[in-house]
C-alpha cells in the first residue's frame, strides 16, 4: 500500500512539473511578457508533519517510595519525548518488579503483544525473548546516536551480536550497616568472613539482630548465598552451570549454602523472614532493631531519604562482603542487568519507531545518569569516571559505595543472569527449605542440580 501511494504521488509532481514545462514553452515562443513568479510560502511547501494523535506504554517498575526519585526522571524523559514527537501520548504502566518479570511480561511475550517499551531483565530473560523475535533490535539506533561504545557493558542485552535493550544502571551488592552502633560499640568493619561472624555473634549477644532479611521473595536471602559460594568456589564457577563444565553439587557451593543455613541457625537473622517483605528488613536497619543488611547499592535512596529513614540518614554505611582470607582482593556481584527493551512490533510502525529513539536519546544521556546518581544513587550504566561520581554525590553512603566499588578484585553477574528460569526456581524453592530447616544444603544443591541437568538437556 505504502509503494503504491509512492507512485501515484511521484506521478502527480511528475505531471505538474511537464505541464508547467510545456507552457513555460509556449509562452516563450510566442513572445508574451512572462511575470515574475508571486513569493512562494516555503513552509506550505514542505511535507505536512503527521500530528494525528498515537500512543505507546512505557511498562516501568518504578514502584513505591524507595522508587520515587527513578519515577521522576522517567516522568521528565516522557515529558521531553512527547514534546519532540507529534501527536505522541506516553501511557505509563507500573507494575511490581517481581510481577512483572516472573508473570505478567512473561504472559506479554508468550502470546506475542508486549508492550513498546517494558522493564527486562537483560540476562536471560531479554536474550530468550530475542531469540524468539520478540524483542526490537536497537544495534544501529545505539550506532546512530553515538551510544554503542558509551556503556559499561551491552552483554546482558546482546544476542547472537545484535542488542536487544538497554542497561538504566549498574548496581553493587554488599553490606549497609548502622555506623553509629558501630562507633558506640567500638567495631569495625571486617576483613574477613571469619571477622564477620564473629561480628554477627558480638551483635547478637548484645540483643540485637545482626543481619536484617526478608526471604519471602527468594531472591533477597540468595545475594548472600550467592555471594558465600563465590567467594568459596570461586566466581567463575556460576558461569559453567548451564555448560554442565562446574555442577551445583560442588563440595564448595556446599559449604556456602551451609554456612548461610548455619547463621540461619545461630539466630543471625529475625525468626519469620519467610513471612517478611522487601521492605519489612530496610525497617530492621531503621528502627535499630538490626545492624547490618545484605542488598544491592540501589537500596542506597532509601537511606538517604528522610521521609524514609528518619534519624537514619547520614548514619547507615556501606561495605562489600569480606574475603575468605585477610587481604585477598573483594569478589562483588556488580552488573546492569535490568533495563528498557522494546517490542519488535515497534519497526512496523515508523512513528512508534521515532517515538522509542527519542526516547532512548533522552533517557541515557550523562546528564540523566548523574542525576539517577545524584538523586537515586543508582550507579550510572553508562562509561562515567570514578572521579566523577564522586563529586555529584558527596553523601558519605554514596561514597562508601564508590569506595566499595574501586576495593573490587573480581566481579561477577547474579547467578539468575547465568542460569535457566527453571534452575532459577529451583534454587529460590530450595534456599527457603534450607532457610526453614526442611532441607541442609546437600540435598537442596542436588535437587538444583537436576533441576540444572533437566533445563541444559533440553537446550539447543
Amino acid at each position: 500500500m505504502k509503494k503504491n501511494v509512492v507512485l501515484i504521488v511521484s506521478f502527480v509532481f511528475l505531471a505538474s512539473g511537464l505541464l508547467a514545462g510545456c507552457g513555460k514553452s509556449e509562452n516563450n515562443t510566442n513572445n508574451t511578457p512572462t511575470k515574475e513568479p508571486a513569493p512562494t510560502n516555503t513552509a506550505a511547501n514542505e511535507p505536512k508533519v503527521n500530528d494525528e494523535p498515537f500512543e505507546i506504554t512505557i511498562r516501568h517498575t518504578q514502584v513505591g517510595e524507595a522508587k520515587k526519585f527513578r519515577l521522576a526522571i522517567l516522568n521528565d524523559v516522557v515529558k521531553q519525548t512527547e514534546a519532540a514527537i507529534p501527536g505522541l501520548k506516553i501511557k505509563l504502566d507500573a507494575v511490581d518488579s517481581e510481577v512483572n518479570r516472573k508473570e505478567k511480561l512473561r504472559g506479554e511475550m508468550a502470546a506475542g503483544k508486549p508492550p513498546e517499551v517494558f522493564d527486562v531483565f537483560g540476562s536471560p530473560d531479554a536474550q530468550l525473548y530475542a531469540k524468539e523475535g520478540l524483542m526490537l533490535d536497537v544495534t544501529s539506533i545505539l550506532t546512530e546516536l553515538g551510544m554503542k561504545d558509551k556503556f559499561n557493558t551491552l552483554a546482558p542485552f546482546t544476542y547472537q551480536d545484535k542488542v536487544y535493550g538497554v542497561p538504566i544502571g549498574g548496581s553493587i551488592e554488599g553490606y549497609f550497616y548502622n555506623k553509629e552502633y558501630f562507633e558506640q560499640k567500638g567495631l569495625k568493619v571486617p576483613a574477613t568472613l571469619d571477622e564477620l561472624e564473629k561480628l554477627a555473634e558480638a551483635i547478637k549477644a548484645d540483643g540485637k539482630v545482626p543481619f536484617a532479611q526478608s526471604s519471602k521473595d527468594s531472591w533477597i536471602p540468595l545475594m548472600t548465598t550467592n555471594n558465600l559460594w563465590s567467594y568459596y568456589a570461586g566466581a567463575d564457577i556460576t558461569y559453567g552451570f548451564k555448560t554442565a563444565a562446574t555442577k551445583w553439587t560442588d563440595p564448595n557451593v556446599v559449604k556456602a549454602v551451609a554456612k548461610h543455613q548455619d547463621w540461619v541457625k545461630k539466630g543471625f537473622y529475625k525468626k519469620g523472614e519467610l513471612g517478611f517483605e522487601y521492605a519489612d528488613m530496610r525497617n530492621q536497619i531503621i528502627t535499630g532493631e538490626a545492624i547490618l543488611m545484605m542488598d544491592g547499592s540501589w537500596a542506597n535512596s532509601v537511606f538517604r531519604d528522610p521521609a524514609q529513614a528518619g534519624d537514619m540518614v547520614g548514619k547507615i554505611g556501606f561495605f562489600n562482603m569480606p574475603p575468605v582470607n585477610a587481604g585477598d582482593k573483594a569478589i562483588v556481584m556488580q552488573d546492569a542487568n535490568n533495563g528498557y527493551g522494546f517490542s519488535s512490533a515497534v519497526a512496523d510502525d515508523p512513528r512508534k519507531l521515532a517515538a522509542v529513539k527519542e526516547f532512548i536519546k533522552n533517557l541515557w544521556t550523562d546528564e540523566m545518569q548523574l542525576r539517577g546518581l545524584k538523586e537515586d544513587g543508582l550507579l550510572p550504566a553508562m562509561k562515567i569516571d570514578l572521579e566523577q561520581m564522586k563529586s555529584t554525590s558527596d553523601d558519605p553512603l554514596m561514597q562508601d559505595i564508590f569506595k566499595a566499588v574501586s576495593e573490587i578484585g573480581t566481579s561477577y553477574p547474579a547467578f539468575d543472569a547465568l542460569v535457566q528460569a527453571e534452575v532459577n526456581t529451583a534454587l529460590s524453592m530450595g534456599i527457603q527449605q534450607v532457610i526453614s530447616g526442611e532441607l541442609d544444603a546437600a540435598k537442596m544443591l542436588e535437587n538444583v542440580q537436576a533441576a540444572q541437568d533437566a533445563a541444559n538437556a533440553t537446550a539447543e
